[in-house]
């Protein structure tokens, strides 16, 4: 089945609550997977928030990588988008291990596979 892109949504729990906390090392973390999975990176935007916590995306020409870390629950939400040949996969799990997630919830979706359909009731 033909897709436009991958979109793997990962729930990490259990990570260094440090590492969730500390913008420079996720931008470099997010900017390391964005590489390792061969994507061309275009635009990095990070933000640290007080007191605590650190979202931000890595723009690629394929797509994006996200995050929003909540390091007080020692959770992270991410999301990696690719289109074209990259294995988001690759990407996603690199960030998970350098976070040191204990648990890790993934889902992938495929992206364009064309317009979705709805049934429409009749009216009476």
């Amino acid at each position: 089945m033909e897709t436009i892109g991958r979109h793997v949504i990962s729930e990490l729990w259990g990570c260094n609550v440090d590492k969730l906390n500390s913008m420079p090392l996720i931008e470099q973390i997010f900017v390391d997977a964005a590489l390792k999975s061969g994507a061309e990176i275009r635009e990095v935007a990070f933000h640290k928030f007080a007191p605590q916590g650190v979202s931000g995306v890595v723009i690629i020409s394929e797509s994006h990588l996200t995050i929003h870390s909540f390091p007080e629950h020692g959770y992270a939400s991410i999301d990696v988008y690719t289109c074209g040949d990259l294995d988001p996969n690759i990407a996603a799990n690199y960030i998970a291990e350098a976070l040191d997630a204990d648990i890790r919830e993934t889902i992938e979706m495929p992206r364009g596979m064309g317009p979705i359909q709805l049934k429409q009731k009749k009216a009476q």
